[in-house]
């Protein structure tokens, strides 16, 4: 028998709308994979179902799940995204109706970033969810799949856990800890890449985002995910990824409260490189959310995999921080370790916005001088931008978007300003009345039902225009469609213009003129 099946959701059609068909990436499930060798290295038996990758439907997953005939069912509702935890809900809490309907033959539960946030109001809403882990949940899944029976009665007393208990009452135990950074290569001991569905070949079914493949459909796959460290120091008031080090029992978890770090030593994470590289896997995705930020860590682990890639054929990205990457020597390393994409948050033009959302000393930093800082070293930029957050006006956006287009780098990312549950400003919203998203799907970016927190200056549906405007201004730009042509070809060129002739249907811009 199987102790423990992590279930990741397929919502991609309904998050993504058209985009889903081709352009958006199909990652690996980090987190399933993360969990899924911790519980073996506790010597219990586990199985993954990737629903998205597979492209499985109810009925399917269903009759596998009772071949399989799991102990536990454990939907993991992270992903690579800020809001992937919320809006991956959707897909989740659809099979979880249609698996109770069917009577399956065992408690479900739910870890990801919204149950951590919202775990009472997530189990009051949805009837078809047991129970939810209030944070990581590494330390509260072990002692749940040591239990000789795994019933509601019988996980009272285990910390770290929200339950619906037999008389319909919602118990919010005592939190657990989260794996200690001591203990990170022992308790969080890598990733159990055996378990991932493929159709030929390991990763196949797993593809980049367009812009990480050069956009080129060719290039994006085999594709993989990797982490080399959890949480981050800084307070964004826009961020919730550190709700997975929630420590406490309140009702609205904030992330930014948590804020912890977390490393796996260099020497063990450089073992899961070389698992990937044995897969044929060269185009990863380093998913930590602040990457060059702790040379202690960083240094050692781009020297080693500089060593693996004398013939530069690896083909990574990673996320960091405008003022992380100011010195040269730090991006020549980078550059030689295979890092050929760095995804950089600039956010907003305005350096009082900047400040408005708590992104500490970034205020000081040239960003242009530092953009071609990294050009010049041979690495392409994603920048990242978000329109409307607090203090942000019509101008203030406009300022924003002329600078993207200035820094004219390869890749180009914007969102409008959302409160993201387990984010500080999702908790100002609830606090203000602010009006919310009524489902999952309002919480992405790109579905119909998106739905923008408003600020004092602007609408939601202000700031979704623009920012759907400005993605269409960018991407039909002469100068940005010349440089990817220069440096990819004739074929990426048409991909992009292919691609922002395809709009996106948004509810609150229905009667917006």
């Amino acid at each position: 028998m199987t102790d423990v099946l992590f279930l990741n959701p397929n919502t991609s059609e309904k998050i993504y709308q058209s985009l889903s068909t081709k352009y958006t990436a199909i990652e690996p499930p980090t987190w399933s994979l993360l969990l899924a060798k911790s519980c073996m290295s506790k010597g219990f038996k586990v199985q993954i179902m990737d629903c998205n990758a597979e492209n499985l439907n109810h009925e399917e997953i269903y009759e596998r799940i009772k071949k399989i005939n799991p102990r536990l069912v454990c939907f993991v509702v992270y992903g690579q995204n800020v809001n992937a935890g919320t809006t991956s809900m959707t897909g989740s809490t659809l099979l979880s109706k249609y698996l109770k309907e069917k009577k399956i033959d065992c408690l479900v539960s739910y870890v990801g970033s919204h149950v951590q946030a919202l775990p009472i109001e997530t189990l009051k809403n949805e009837k078809s969810i047991d129970f939810v882990f209030t944070n990581e949940g590494v330390y509260a899944l072990w002692n749940i799949l040591g239990l000789k029976k795994i019933t509601l009665e019988n996980i009272k007393d285990i910390r770290g856990i929200a339950y619906r208990n037999l008389k319909n009452n919602i118990i919010f135990n005592k939190t657990e800890i989260v794996v200690p950074n001591d203990k990170m290569d022992e308790h969080l001991p890598g990733y159990a890449w055996e378990l991932l569905p493929y159709k030929k070949k390991p990763f196949d079914l797993y593809r980049s985002p367009m812009w990480h493949a050069e956009y080129l459909d060719d290039n994006r796959s085999p594709y993989a995910a990797i982490q080399t460290s959890l949480g981050c120091q800084f307070k964004c008031s826009f961020c919730m990824i550190n709700i997975i080090n929630r420590n406490n029992n309140e009702e609205i978890g904030v992330a930014n409260t948590y804020s912890n770090m977390r490393y796996w030593s260099p020497e063990f994470i450089i073992k899961e490189f070389d698992k990937l590289l044995n897969y044929g896997v060269k185009t990863i995705k380093i998913t930590d959310e602040m990457f060059l930020l702790n040379p202690k860590y960083y240094r050692p682990l781009c020297q080693m995999l500089a060593d693996r890639n004398k013939d530069d054929s690896l083909k990574m990205w990673a996320y960091s921080r405008i003022d992380t990457v100011k010195r040269k020597e730090i991006l020549k390393l980078v550059r030689k370790a295979g890092i050929k994409w760095l995804a950089l948050g600039i956010e907003s033009a305005d350096k009082n916005v900047r400040l408005e959302v708590s992104k500490g000393k970034f205020e000081d930093v040239d960003v242009s001088k530092v953009i071609q800082q990294v050009h010049e070293s041979d690495i392409e930029v994603m920048g990242n931008y978000i329109f409307g957050l607090p203090g942000d006006t019509k101008e203030s956006m406009k300022k924003t978007l002329d600078l993207s287009i200035e820094l004219n780098t390869m890749g180009w990312n914007a969102h409008a300003s959302t409160p993201l549950p387990g984010s500080e400003l999702y908790k100002i919203a609830v606090e203000k009345g602010y009006e919310l998203p009524n489902n999952y799907e309002g919480y992405s970016f790109h579905s119909y039902d998106a739905l923008p927190l408003p600020n004092e200056n602007l609408s939601a549906a202000e700031m979704l225009k623009f920012r759907d405007d400005a993605f269409n201004i960018y991407h039909s730009n002469k100068k940005f469609i010349d440089k990817v042509f220069k440096k990819y070809g004739k074929k990426a060129a048409e991909n992009i213009k292919v691609m922002t002739k395809l709009k996106l249907k948004r509810k609150i811009l229905e009667n917006f003129n």
